[in-house]
């Protein structure tokens, strides 16, 4: 069996509880919420921000702060980074998109 090393790690019960389950479903159970579709599928959706909505009513939670002198933007990613990652001295790349 193959082992993803990266993965959370789970803890004794969850692992009991997995166990349990997977047994429950081979002894011929079925689960009950397997064919069960999702009913309030409008009110899921209202809660999503749609791209161009009006958010003018919005106020930031975040204090936005001006680049400063270490730093540049990555014409690749334009993620403001600290000089030190720059690619090159010439170039406006960081050192993860060179």
């Amino acid at each position: 069996m193959a082992t993803d090393y990266d993965a959370s790690r789970k803890t004794e019960d969850e692992q009991k509880e997995e166990s349990l389950e997977a047994r429950r479903l081979t002894l011929g159970e079925q689960d009950k919420t397997s064919g069960k579709v999702d009913e309030d599928e409008t009110e899921l959706a209202e809660s999503y921000e749609l791209p161009g909505a009006d958010l003018s009513h919005e106020t930031l939670s975040i204090e936005v702060t001006p680049e400063q002198t270490d730093e540049f933007t990555c014409t690749a990613c334009f993620l403001v980074q600290h000089r030190s990652r720059r690619s090159s001295p010439t170039a406006d790349l960081c050192a993860d998109c060179a």
